[in-house]
């Protein structure tokens, strides 16, 4: 019954239920684009996703500096509960705005995402790093 629980948690808040939907529409998302999707800070969006792995309902990967979400393939104690939730999701008009915006989202790299909620120094645009001056002799 734990197991249950958890899972049940993890669903209950309206920005778990977009992440959800939005990895059920799009497979995997980097966690900057999840950030961008919901427009909530950082941690806010790393707390939830924290609790969705925590219940098995995701999956993470780490790539270089990013870190990227998926649904669980073996989350079999919820793959029923997903397979229902994925078909009404898909009929909410607010997470259709969701995979409207998940398209300017995902069109975009996410060094520049990155660099739109934390700035420059976290990630440096390399066409904008000057070269260091010369000292003319």
């Amino acid at each position: 019954m734990d197991r249950v629980l958890s899972i049940c948690k993890a669903l209950a808040d309206r920005n778990r239920m977009r992440i959800l939907a939005a990895l059920l529409h799009e497979e995997e998302l980097c966690a900057c684009q999840i950030t961008e999707l919901l427009r909530v800070s950082g941690a806010t969006a790393s707390r939830h996703l924290g609790q969705m792995v925590t219940a098995g309902l995701l999956r993470s990967r780490k790539e270089g500096r990013w870190v990227y979400y998926r649904v669980n393939p073996e989350g079999t104690e919820s793959r029923e509960g997903i397979a229902w939730l994925k078909k009404a999701l898909m009929e909410d008009p607010e997470l259709e705005e969701d995979r409207a915006a998940l398209k300017t989202i995902t069109a975009c790299d996410p060094e520049e995402i990155c660099r739109r909620q934390r700035g420059e120094a976290c990630c440096p645009n390399p066409n904008q790093i000057e070269s260091p001056s010369r000292s003319s002799p």
